[in-house]
């Protein structure tokens, strides 16, 4: 039977779940993204896995990562029946609850049918906090059936004591989103379609907002005075925007190619109106910009480029990844601009100067192979709650 969002928000349609799965909720793409490696891990030593999401791109990246390893379904509304209905039909044994995705109606469930909840990757952001301290009564309370918090940082752990949550429910031990593997792709492959020449430098302008391509576009033709044969490649944030992007790429009267046309290798820019792409193109990239940091959006996810050995340009507006950010920059992985024209220079500057810029991309290998032991930390905080036979 296929999925029906609005049937499953209201549990009309209930998914098929082997019992005694851990339930694991991300919210959306990115998240599905960082908890793959801890799903992973759980089949790995045979826990079956069901994953609940809230958006659509979230469902589909889920789909593309795990096929029919795990089963899968929207999240119920947070309303009382309908959450208890969701538990009792579910049986998890567990409750991986990712970021900050408390949901007061879920966790009561939870609570009633004995179901225990472990937070993993847990983040207050600068912008919630002030909302979460202000009603910290009640978050005190809601929060109240979660075993374990397992933080991204000390201060995530600082802010959820201050919710009211008993400090030896807290553990600080690292950011989740460290643990992202090299794509499994082919790099030559990749570049051959994106890049027919096999040759241009490859400036890849990630996971872009409204604003932000104009800021890019304004800024591109002093790129291409530096690398006259630099290809550029927009890879917007979210499909429903596709169409406006295109349609500036022609108002300002660049040459470019959509991902399934056909290239001749003079193009300007490539656009990605494709999901799940952006990724594998790390793999081939030259120059990084990562967006969503030009306009106060809060930033995106550095650290899968920097798994490919890609250091980072964002700009300045990176709360949603402060800390990611800031360690990297603290070790010359990332380079933080305070504006468009900083951007134009640092880009630049890099492109006319490749040891600086292998030197950047040197630093992001060195700090992804430092981070590698936050997964083996967070299993070990996991592992009492997964009861194993071996255990």
């Amino acid at each position: 039977m296929r999925a029906s969002k609005w049937q499953q928000h209201m549990t009309f349609q209930r998914p098929f779940v082997q019992k005694g799965a851990v339930w694991v909720h991300a919210c959306s793409m990115g998240e599905v993204a960082s908890v793959a490696p801890l799903i992973d891990k759980l089949l790995s030593v045979g826990k079956p896995v069901h994953l609940t999401v809230v958006t659509r791109t979230g469902y589909a990246h889920a789909e593309r990562l795990f096929k029919n390893n795990i089963s899968k379904s929207w999240l119920p509304w947070d309303l009382p029946l309908l959450m208890a209905r969701f538990v009792k039909h579910l049986q998890p044994s567990l409750l991986l609850l990712n970021e900050t995705e408390f949901w007061p109606g879920m966790l009561k469930a939870c609570k009633k049918q004995n179901v225990p909840v472990v937070g993993v990757n847990t983040r207050i952001s600068d912008r919630s906090f002030p909302k979460y301290y202000k009603t910290r009564k009640l978050w005190q309370h809601w929060l109240s059936p979660v075993s374990l918090f397992l933080a991204q940082s000390a201060v995530d752990a600082e802010r959820l004591e201050a919710m009211g949550v008993a400090k030896q429910k807290i553990k600080t031990v690292g950011n989740l989103k460290f643990a992202v593997q090299t794509p499994d792709v082919d790099a030559t492959q990749v570049r051959q379609l994106i890049d027919p020449t096999g040759k241009r430098p490859i400036l890849i302008i990630a996971s872009t907002h409204d604003d932000e391509e104009v800021q890019i576009l304004d800024a591109l033709s002093a790129w291409k005075q530096k690398q006259t044969d630099l290809l550029t490649v927009i890879v917007p944030r979210h499909p429903e925007r596709f169409g406006a992007v295109a349609q500036l790429l022609d108002e300002r009267g660049y040459s470019y190619t959509r991902y399934a046309d056909e290239r001749t290798g003079y193009e300007d820019v490539v656009l990605i109106d494709a999901m799940g792409v952006l990724v594998s193109l790390y793999t081939i990239a030259d120059v990084v910009f990562v967006g969503g940091s030009l306009v106060n959006i809060g930033g995106h996810n550095p650290l899968e480029p920097a798994v490919c050995g890609r250091g980072v340009i964002t700009g300045k507006y990176i709360q949603n990844f402060r800390a990611v950010f800031d360690d990297m920059q603290h070790q010359g992985a990332a380079i933080i601009v305070q504006d468009k024209q900083e951007l134009e220079e640092v880009i630049s500057r890099l492109l006319s100067k490749p040891d600086e810029l292998n030197e950047l991309h040197a630093q992001a290998s060195l700090f992804m192979q430092n981070q590698q032991h936050i997964l083996d930390n967070m299993w070990h905080e996991i592992i009492p709650y997964l009861k194993l036979d071996n255990t």
